[in-house]
């Protein structure tokens, strides 16, 4: 049982690592985020994104083929959707910074931010995902935009053969690991977020990350979508 258990773990561990390493627009929101808010933030999303990713799993492990069935139809649309929402929001944030880019708030005296820090993040307002229940929600959301997710899943659930397994502590084992992948590698790109936050400290350097984020989860939206 040991054994078994430990290798269904380790499955969920590498499908979780599978589908969080390749650097997508979620990625770079959550990196994004980091960098112009806090860490606290940045950890709220990478945390929603792998609950989301914990989810999909657990749907692919205890529904298996019949799902890959029914969410695959809806996998385009809700795509596009996916890119629509983050097209807005690199939006939202492009005009956010520039709005926030003027003299008194880029000299660190806006004195609309609040916080006895705040001049060095004239960006990290109250606002969209900037704080860290929404920045979690938020992400949480739009990962779940993805069925693509679960037929990944489902179909490497499908592709193991534990039959000797109770089904659910090998769901669980499986569900498990795939959110622990997703949760440290999501933690690992928050916390590289921050860095290049410290290091673009001040007023404009935030800026400068607002929009070249936000371009990037734009160009990544449109290939979301091209790519369909």
């Amino acid at each position: 049982m040991l054994t078994t258990m430990t290798r269904v773990f380790l499955a969920g561990l590498a499908a979780g690592f599978g589908v969080a390493i390749p650097v997508g627009a979620i990625a770079v929101l959550v990196m994004g985020l980091a960098a112009r808010t806090s860490f606290r933030v940045g950890a709220a999303a990478a945390l929603g994104v792998a609950t989301a990713d914990g989810l999909y799993a657990a749907v692919a492990a205890l529904g298996g083929a019949a799902l890959v069935t029914v969410l695959t139809p809806v996998a385009g649309p809700l795509r596009v959707v996916a890119a629509v929402v983050l097209l807005a929001l690199a939006g939202h944030t492009a005009v956010r910074a520039l709005r926030s880019a003027r003299p008194g708030a880029l000299a660190g005296t806006d004195s609309t931010s609040g916080g006895p820090d705040s001049g060095s993040r004239p960006f990290a307002g109250g606002r969209g995902l900037e704080t860290p229940p929404r920045a979690f929600a938020g992400v949480l959301a739009l990962t779940l935009l993805n069925p693509a997710t679960v037929v990944y899943f489902a179909a490497l659930v499908l592709g193991r053969q534990d039959s000797a397994a109770p089904a659910l502590p090998a769901a669980g084992a499986f569900v498990l690991g795939a959110f622990l992948a997703s949760a440290s590698w999501q933690l690992m790109v928050a916390g590289g977020g921050t860095m290049v936050g410290r290091v673009l400290a001040g007023p404009r350097g935030r800026l400068g990350t607002a929009l070249v984020s936000s371009a990037i989860i734009a160009a990544l939206a449109v290939v979301m979508v091209v790519a369909a």
